[in-house]
């Protein structure tokens, strides 16, 4: 999994600096840091006032199977896509296989279930089976294309663990929303169960958001993950 900051508006003075116009209107002022800023900081994220977080903004770039993608995009509120098209633009071979390790079994019931690793067999099942498949497939979405089948009727034959690549915009508010469901942390004050391909992905935006805002990120930290 890929994820690059491509670029950012967002530091901890951003959120303070939004808070205090409840207060102080027009006398405060843009990214003055002060040292009380943590302290506010801790108590928006404590007591859920939200809106200061949402005067930042981070465009990540992220290549990213297309199933986890497609999980991504279920994420709407403060986000913004753009994503490389397959009708286009000629799709390259790459295509994701689990790694040695991967939890492969899920046991017990909906709602109530975990993953365990899988036996040998299976491990050699998966990988193979999905290496064969994606093989094939490319050749036939290259066979297609030869023949001059539009890209937009090739791409048919391709399955989703193809990689693809797109922008994603959010703000500091809508990242925390996303990382507290995407991420699994026994910290966390409500237990979240993400596939592990896309925590993959949550967790290296998790590690430049704790860079960019390291007060706001601690403080999402030490109030149970909970996205104000």
């Amino acid at each position: 999994m890929t994820v690059n900051l491509i670029k950012h508006a967002a530091e901890d003075a951003d959120v303070a600096f939004a808070a205090r116009v409840s207060t102080l209107g027009g006398e405060t002022r843009f990214n003055e840091v002060s040292d009380k800023d943590s302290g506010l900081i801790n108590f928006l994220m404590r007591d859920r006032h939200g809106s200061p977080f949402e005067h930042t903004s981070f465009t990540f770039y992220i290549e990213a199977p297309i199933f986890v993608a497609r999980e991504f995009f279920r994420h709407r509120a403060g986000w913004s896509y753009n994503e490389e098209s397959g009708r286009y633009k000629e799709l390259a071979p790459v295509f994701y296989v689990p790694a040695d390790g991967r939890p492969l079994r899920q046991v017990g019931k909906p709602g109530a279930y975990r993953f365990e690793l899988g036996t040998y067999k299976q491990s050699m099942a998966v990988s193979g089976d999905i290496r064969r498949i994606s093989t094939e497939a490319y050749s036939s979405y290259k066979r297609l294309l030869d023949l001059d089948v539009a890209r937009e009727v090739a791409r048919m034959v391709l399955p989703v663990n193809i990689y693809t690549s797109f922008y994603a915009t959010c703000n500091a508010r809508s990242l925390m929303h996303f990382l507290s469901l995407r991420t699994q942390d026994e910290t966390a004050k409500f237990p979240s169960f993400p596939q592990r391909e896309i925590a993959m992905v949550a967790e290296q935006m998790e590690d430049i958001f704790s860079l960019q805002m390291p007060d706001t990120w601690r403080a999402f930290q030490n109030n149970g993950r909970v996205a104000p």
